[in-house]
């Protein structure tokens, strides 16, 4: 009788623990979310430290005739929330001022 023999099983959801959990990994999200009515929220996260969030809001809402805030949040860091549906004014925004359209997710219906 031949033996079977397990060659070193791979478990995919083992912790490997080379990322943190709940940090995107380098990607941006730009994501929509439904307030009331035809009222939307535009999230904006995992933008790379070396651009001032202050500086880039100003910009988004200067640009986009729009109001936004700050948010903090513990898992996320900063997160950018603009008022409507600016996912693709965002993402050709980002783009066009060198970030990698690659790295930019968009979430949302």
């Amino acid at each position: 009788m031949s033996e079977i023999q397990n060659l070193q099983t791979y478990d995919p959801f083992a912790d490997t623990g080379e990322e943190e959990a709940g940090q995107p990994q380098g990607y941006i999200h730009i994501r929509i979310q439904q307030r009331n009515g035809r009222k939307t929220l535009t999230t904006v996260q995992g933008l790379p430290s070396e651009y001032d969030q202050k500086k880039l809001l100003k910009a988004f809402k200067k640009e986009f005739a729009c109001n936004g805030t700050l948010v903090q949040d513990e898992e996320l860091g900063q997160i950018i929330q603009l008022q409507g549906d600016q996912r693709l004014k965002v993402q050709n925004f980002l783009g066009d001022n060198g970030i990698d359209k690659n790295i930019i997710k968009i979430h949302g219906f």
